[in-house]
């Protein structure tokens, strides 16, 4: 019998997966461009290394969170609707997640899990999201702004010779 790979079961810790990783790419990229300049998603796709059926459907969610304007033409393409100090990644991952939740039973409490009332470790994962909030709250798009993009950068990483 042929096993299939087999796809594990969302585990209610947080998971930043794809859509996280390169909506935050997209977004850092349209920083580091001038003021007001307008970015085409092809230049997003090919400098930020984002395939393009992800970054439609991403370009789509942060226009609908009020993070990108779109603009329509031949010119087109997105601004940021925000100023980069506005947009902090925590703002980036609920837009395009959902709201930052380490453990299920926090947001739905006893409607999750019986126990809830009487957890011990309960304090913990809502001192640990927390602490998580509160950082990813204090991280902006503008401190990681990319005038380059990832692949312009890669390109001029020097190659290390095997000692």
């Amino acid at each position: 019998m042929k096993r299939g790979k087999v796809r594990a079961e969302r585990s209610s810790l947080m998971n930043v997966g794809r859509r996280v990783d390169y909506a935050v790419r997209a977004l850092s990229y349209i920083a580091g461009q001038p003021a007001g300049q307008v970015v085409s998603r092809s230049d997003i796709e090919n400098c930020q290394g984002i395939p393009s059926f992800y970054l439609s459907k991403i370009m789509k969610d942060l226009v609908a969170g009020g993070l990108v304007e779109s603009h329509v033409g031949s010119k087109g393409g997105f601004t940021l609707a925000k100023p980069p100090p506005a947009i902090s990644i925590k703002d980036v991952y609920e837009c395009v997640e959902r709201p930052l939740v380490l453990m299920e039973c926090l947001e739905q409490g006893a409607s999750y899990c019986s126990f809830c009332s009487v957890c011990s470790q309960k304090s913990v994962w809502e001192d640990a999201q927390a602490v998580l909030a509160n950082f990813l709250g204090g991280v902006f798009i503008s401190d990681i702004a990319d005038r380059q993009g990832l692949k312009g950068r890669l390109i001029k990483v020097p190659t290390q010779k095997a000692v």
